[in-house]
């Protein structure tokens, strides 16, 4: 039987306590060094010259600050919703610093999330909207490459399905035939674009899932308006995955 106590983690806190100052515990908002220098403090009737480094590390695995919205997912260290799970109101670099070596299943309450093969938010991305993921085929698909990891994870802060807009070029740095985009295409080719690449992208609102093959299969890529500056210039600015060109279906991220 595993854990069955949640720990709620949200944007990060940490409670530290300075005993040689015997200052009270407070709380920080991220990860901080600072390095105080104080001058003539008087400390037990002697003047003294106090070099003070101090180092506060957030007690949680969060440490990208996120915008405070409508999100929550719930991972589990076991497959069907079983093992030792934890609550997320925002991003986790690194699963493995809440006690947990990797997600088996997860829910996603609130928001739409973009999931990662790697900490760091490095490694093959995977889409996670709204619902139960039980097993890994679950958010990689049955058709998808088998990749069972997933060890970090962020919300998409500017979804928004019902106004979505992209626009797609022949080529990259943003040459050749374009078309504007405002709905899903499960084939691009099917639609009347002439191959089965895309040189670049700018993504003018909302978010995107991009799939390496017709019907939303293969590798994932998620691009969104307010990252990049909503442009893509070339597919190496898709992900860390990315090493192609190809990509042949794509759809808009839903809330």
């Amino acid at each position: 039987m595993g854990h069955t106590q949640t720990e709620a983690i949200g944007p990060q806190t940490g409670d530290v306590l300075i005993t040689n100052l015997h200052l009270t515990a407070f709380k920080v908002c991220t990860l901080i060094q600072a390095d105080l220098m104080i001058l003539g403090i008087l400390y037990g009737n002697r003047n003294i010259w106090l070099s003070l480094s101090i180092e506060i590390f957030a007690s949680m695995a969060q440490t990208d600050p996120t915008p405070a919205g409508p999100w929550k997912i719930t991972i589990y260290d076991q497959e069907n919703f079983q093992g030792k799970h934890v609550d997320f109101t925002s991003s986790c670099k690194n699963i493995m610093e809440c006690g947990i070596d990797n997600i088996r299943s997860l829910k996603v309450e609130c928001g739409a999330w973009v999931g990662y093969e790697h900490s760091s938010f490095c490694g093959q991305q995977f889409i996670l909207e709204r619902g139960d993921y039980p097993r890994w085929e679950a958010w990689s698909g049955s058709n998808a490459y088998h990749i069972e990891r997933l060890m970090s994870f962020r919300p998409i802060c500017c979804a928004n399905q019902k106004e979505s807009k992209i626009i797609v070029f022949e080529r990259e740095n943003f040459i050749g035939r374009q078309w504007e985009m405002n709905d899903d295409y499960p084939s691009l080719q099917a639609m009347g674009w002439p191959n089965n690449e895309i040189g670049s992208m700018q993504v003018k609102s909302g978010a995107w899932v991009c799939y390496q093959y017709p019907g939303f299969r293969g590798y994932q890529y998620i691009l969104e308006c307010d990252r990049h500056g909503g442009e893509y210039k070339h597919y190496r600015e898709w992900g860390s995955h990315a090493h192609t060109f190809q990509v042949q279906s794509l759809r808009r991220v839903q809330q």
